[in-house]
């Protein structure tokens, strides 16, 4: 298996050098978050993930969740790490101090969940989870329900769940069945059945706090009738204990291909006590500040997996002796060279790595536009923020997770047939990898969301917010020694970014469905400028850092040489995206369905 190590030196350069992580956080207010404390909670976490969590992730992979008779038992040793984890204050970092938390920047929260997950994918589903509740309980709860469930789920003492899909629908929620009907004393019987429910039972926590979109009798159709309930696995009690269990069960347990550790579940709703959070019929705007949060987190696990298949791969390149390389022996004391020097096993490698770099520097972006978002300057500051995090959200879920499932695929590849079997490791990385594409609205949804909903409805306003940013750097940058070939070809890129929006949008003016054909295209293209972006701004970072003398020289040599390869061997991807955006819906559309299968 991968020995994971954090990655803390990129990451530093990042929240140091590249967005000045320290400078926001003093504009913002928060004095507690000094270099000095981020830097001894990255340390902390770095050890807590190293030490506590990589070691369970094969094991967990192995052992998988057990069910017995509604009963969920996990791995060995994961209920010990969840205690510890909820010992050690991480839960409530940057949760509202209000309720128990720290009150630390949410982009602080995120550098450690890239740990976690990066360590033990399935062990961080448990308290990923857990944050997406408390984010929407604590946007749309009452203040008695944040006292009595944010509390807890900040200290860890319980967690939560979302229970949103039903076997009959996956992302079309408007065709739920899930009844809740009024009560007498205020609260909800909650009828129905939840599948696919991450976290839904275990034995991590006293008590498990779902949040379950459900329709009242009287309430619309479609999602316009949806509403969302809070419906905890034990009733609090007086005290806003766990008291009385209530009329909710876990089903089974699906058997997965991947991230076996972590319970999923089918939900039992059987009449179930549950308390409306929001207004009645608003709960798909209460359930998207959650699923916003796990758009963010399942984009991320594409970093995290193959953040870990990197560092497995890297290490077995140097020592595996196979060959010679075409330009003569590099290791001539051995009976062959390591195969690091091959040149396709350096385009595996640096493959990974460039889309690891840049999909970490998209991830803290993102996460420095949630802390603006939630405590900016002025409002037209944090309404700035929520444009591009809406925009950037479906291109983090989508582009991270299918470049991440490519990096891992890399990763297995460079072992060879060794890669195959799972005693090293690699294998179970795609595994858990694979996912990541499909949950929390697959990816296609994504491609639909960004193409459809946030250009084309916001009539380019959200793209333009982001292409005007790229536009005044490669401005700036234009005629920089070293890299202006590199701004000029992504200053090309942006103006075709726009001009490809209109074309489609155009095209879809006469027949809707060239959206939807162009879609996934589009949004793999926005990735990969969006990475070039990324990318240049660490190596104006780097190459400043270079002429100054200061750091080491060697990991600012590797950003310029990473962010060369990827502008001459990835970037040219989007060419072939363009050719087939434009190609139009009739290729896909004209062959009938029943002569699929001719």
């Amino acid at each position: 298996m991968p020995e994971y190590k954090a990655p803390l030196r990129d990451m530093r350069f990042l929240i140091d050098d590249v967005f000045d992580f320290h400078g926001s956080y003093a504009a913002q207010g928060a004095s507690d978050a000094s270099p000095d404390m981020v830097g001894a909670i990255l340390e902390e976490g770095a050890k807590f993930c190293e030490q506590v969590l990589a070691p369970l992730n094969r094991s967990g992979d192995e052992e998988e969740c057990q069910f017995n008779n509604g009963v969920v038992t996990t791995p060995k040793g994961f209920k010990e790490a969840f205690a510890q984890y909820a010992e050690g204050g991480w839960m409530g970092l940057a949760a509202d101090p209000t309720y128990g938390g720290q009150g630390l920047p949410h982009s602080l929260g995120l550098l450690i969940s890239e740990m976690v997950g990066a360590s033990n994918t399935s062990w961080g589903m448990y308290p990923g989870l857990t944050h997406g509740a408390m984010s929407a309980i604590h946007a749309h709860g009452s203040e008695a329900q944040k006292q009595t469930y944010l509390t807890r789920m900040t200290a860890g003492s319980w967690t939560g769940t979302m229970c949103l899909t039903e076997a009959h629908c996956g992302t079309d929620l408007g065709l739920i069945k899930t009844r809740a009907v009024p009560q007498a004393d205020g609260s909800y019987a909650i009828s129905g059945s939840k599948i696919f429910i991450s976290a839904g039972e275990h034995d991590m926590s006293e008590n498990i706090v779902h949040l379950v979109l459900a329709k009242l009798p009287d309430a619309p159709a479609g999602t316009k009738g949806i509403s969302l309930f809070i419906v905890p696995k034990f009733l609090p009690n007086a005290e806003g204990e766990a008291g009385e269990r209530n009329a909710v069960s876990c089903g089974s347990i699906e058997h997965k291909m991947g991230i076996k550790a972590s319970a999923t579940c089918v939900i039992n709703f059987d009449g179930a006590t549950g308390y409306l959070i929001g207004e009645a019929n608003k709960g798909l705007n209460c359930m998207f500040t959650m699923m916003n949060h796990a758009r963010l987190g399942t984009g991320m696990q594409g970093l995290c997996l193959g953040e870990a298949s990197f560092q497995g791969a890297l290490k077995y390149a140097n020592d595996r002796l196979q060959m010679r390389a075409l330009t003569g022996p590099k290791a001539p004391e051995k009976a062959a060279d390591p195969i690091i020097v091959h040149p396709d096993v350096r385009r595996m490698l640096l493959t990974m790595k460039a889309f690891n770099e840049g999909n970490r520097a998209l991830a803290y972006f993102t996460a420095q536009l949630l802390d603006q978002a939630h405590a900016g300057g002025s409002a037209e500051q944090r309404a700035e923020a929520e444009d591009l995090l809406a925009f950037l959200t479906p291109i983090c879920k989508a582009f991270m997770t299918e470049t991440g499932l490519e990096v891992t695929n890399h990763g297995m590849q460079v072992f060879g047939g060794h890669g195959f079997i799972r005693e090293w490791g690699m294998e179970q990385l795609v595994r858990d990898c694979r996912i990541a594409p499909i949950y929390e609205g697959t990816n296609g949804i994504q491609a639909l969301d960004l193409l459809g909903r946030k250009v084309l409805g916001s009539q380019g306003k959200l793209l333009r917010g982001f292409t005007k940013q790229v536009h005044k750097f490669c401005e700036a940058q234009a005629a920089h020694p070293q890299l202006k070939d590199q701004v000029a070809q992504l200053a090309s890129l942006n103006q075709q970014w726009g001009e490809l929006t209109q074309k489609i949008g155009l095209a879809a003016m006469k027949n809707p469905d060239e959206v939807g054909a162009a879609s996934m295209d589009y949004l793999m293209y926005s990735g990969y400028v969006t990475l070039a972006y990324f990318w240049l701004r660490m190596a104006v970072v780097a190459q400043r850092k270079l002429e100054a003398g200061e750091g080491e020289a060697a990991f600012y040599q590797a950003k310029l040489a990473t962010c060369e390869f990827y502008f001459k061997r990835l970037l040219p991807r989007t060419a072939a995206h363009v050719l087939a955006a434009e190609a139009g819906s009739a290729c896909m559309m004209s062959l009938p369905a029943e002569h699929f299968a001719l």
